[in-house]
């Protein structure tokens, strides 16, 4: 592995980080009030929409952490870029965003929480959307703090826990002054970054593979020479450039958590609805769908393709794939599927796109991190605190003027920002090897759960039910959580509860054991969902039949 020349990156990240900063100040100057912290005056540029909302979806849990998981378990890995345009930009943008955008507006919602409390008119809804977001956010953005940590301490030798203070300190001083203005401008810039960095790795692996046809051949011949061990085929895997054997333990791992999980929970996700809040008008949303979908495209499609790529890189090089189950010797470079990437870039790439590569990765990691961040900070600074402050404390004292309370309103979710930042951090420490995938996953298979089906009945129904918005999140949550714990293996083993309570890792045998949580708490909060609709139906009918009696 090489060292990348540090006068050059650190040149380049002196250009990068002033830049960023100046579009945070930029944001900061035009963020006047509690509505700019938080939705950004609704008129955002609808470029500026596309970049951000991309470089929000895609951080370095894609990059580095699914460049990883690609590396191990082939380009059948590529599915997800397909539901990653089709459900994360198409079906969100045209469907899902111009509905969010005129309830938001009509309502004035400021946030998801906000805008769920007010269509149903129900503040347990506001304070439990919240909630969820407190408790299950910090994983994700973890996720992301622990990804670029890792670049930085693998191409830099900077101590990992250096890093991560760093990361988590300069993304944090922007959000919190600047808000969602200095977030989505800032984004903007990073999202660009990215596309020309993913865009020139893609390019010099493939030149340096021989070409397209060559380095695709290389891989596929890869999985039938005999060095390559057997046993990384016992749960179903075929090759590198197959899909693994339909129903066997790895092809559920694959649709159910990796593809699925991913692939619908990015529908419900609090960071990026919100996104949809920030346009002037439909057409703007319209115009920005070409931008999310090629920027999707130029992202996760690169480090997927590349990531498997780099069992050939690695395999002519030194004559061992990229990865090799914990435990195991001579067989793999690593056994830790978050450093693949960073490991293939340092040692395959010149100076420069080492330098271009780790700035992409800067970039990826901030503008995800400062939407999580914002997200956070809104969740606990307005949905909970501000709401419950202002409703039971502010109107009753009458020396409170109207821009204190706004004062008021910044100061909250800036302190509530700082408090989520620390916890992110916290939790980040705590974390384990090769988790970058699979808290992410995790993630969005929680927003799934709990927030899509109630999410979708806000949007599309014209009189939603409140009781049934309720029960799906309490039923989807709750599901979500205890397969979680008790059933899917990849956590109910490390987590320990089910051992501790039961004398084992998992309740269900096999193949349950690999079923996603999504899988079970979405099919549950839909039924949950449709059964609080009847019973309140049958009540609306009840109560309209005895106002026409009367």
């Amino acid at each position: 592995m090489t060292m990348v020349n540090t006068a050059l990156f650190w040149g380049a990240a002196v250009v990068y980080i002033a830049i960023t900063f100046l579009l945070a100040y930029y944001g900061w100057k035009r963020t006047k009030k509690g509505e700019d912290f938080l939705i950004a005056g609704r008129k955002v540029n609808p470029w500026i929409i596309g970049l951000s909302y991309g470089a929000t979806f895609i951080s370095t849990s894609a990059i580095v952490g699914f460049g990883g998981v690609a590396a191990q378990l082939g380009e059948g890995i590529i599915w997800l870029v397909v539901l990653n345009i089709a459900v994360g930009i198409l079906i969100a943008f045209a469907v899902f965003g111009k509905p969010t955008r005129r309830l938001g507006q009509k309502l004035k919602a400021l946030t998801f929480p906000d805008l769920l409390g007010k269509i149903y008119k129900s503040p347990f809804l506001q304070y439990a959307t919240a909630f969820l977001i407190l408790v299950s956010m910090p994983l994700y953005s973890s996720a992301v703090l622990i990804g670029g940590s890792r670049f930085i301490e693998t191409t830099l030798n900077v101590d990992y826990n250096y890093a991560l203070f760093a990361f988590a300190i300069i993304t944090a001083a922007y959000v919190l002054f600047g808000g969602l203005l200095a977030v989505m401008y800032t984004d903007a810039f990073q999202g660009a970054i990215m596309i020309f960095g993913m865009s020139a790795i893609l390019v010099l692996t493939y030149v340096g593979l021989g070409g397209v046809v060559h380095a695709n051949q290389a891989l596929t011949d890869l999985a039938q020479n005999p060095g390559v061990p057997a046993a990384l085929a016992g749960q179903g895997m075929t090759g590198w450039t197959t899909f693994p054997s339909l129903g066997t333990s790895l092809w559920l791992t694959f649709v159910t958590t990796i593809i699925m999980g991913v692939g619908i929970g990015v529908l419900a996700q609090p960071q990026l609805v919100v996104r949809f809040m920030t346009a002037k008008n439909d057409k703007a949303l319209n115009r920005a769908i070409p931008i999310g979908g090629v920027f999707i495209l130029l992202t996760t499609g690169v480090a997927y393709t590349v990531g498997a790529l780099t069992n050939v890189y690695f395999w002519v090089d030194r004559g061992l794939i990229s990865w090799a189950p914990p435990g195991s010797t001579g067989i793999g470079v690593t056994s830790n599927t978050d450093n693949i990437m960073p490991l293939y870039i340092n040692a395959a790439m010149p100076d420069i796109i080492v330098v271009i590569f780790l700035l992409t990765l800067l970039a990826a990691a901030m503008s995800t991190l400062s939407s999580i961040f914002h997200t956070m900070g809104s969740a606990a600074g307005f949905d909970i605190w501000q709401n419950l402050r202002m409703s039971r404390l502010m109107p009753k004292d009458k020396r409170i003027s109207k821009s204190e309370k706004l004062e008021c309103s910044l100061n909250a979710n800036r302190i509530g920002t700082l408090i989520m930042i620390v916890a992110s951090v916290l939790l980040a420490f705590a974390m384990p090897g090769s988790i970058i995938a699979r808290a992410t996953a995790m993630f969005m298979g929680l927003c799934a759960a709990a927030f899509l089906p109630m999410f979708t009945m806000a949007l599309f129904v014209k009189r939603p039910s409140t009781l049934g918005a309720k029960m799906s999140l309490v039923v989807g949550g709750v599901v979500w959580f205890s397969w979680t714990a008790f059933v899917h293996i990849k956590e109910s083993a490390p987590l320990g509860i089910c051992n501790a309570l039961f004398g084992k890792n998992a309740l269900l045998p096999m193949p349950w054991q690999v079923v996603d949580p999504l899988i079970i708490a979405v099919p549950c909060s839909i039924a949950a969902l449709l059964i609080g609709w009847y019973i309140e139906t049958r009540k609306w009918a009840m109560e309209g039949s005895g106002a026409q009696a009367v």
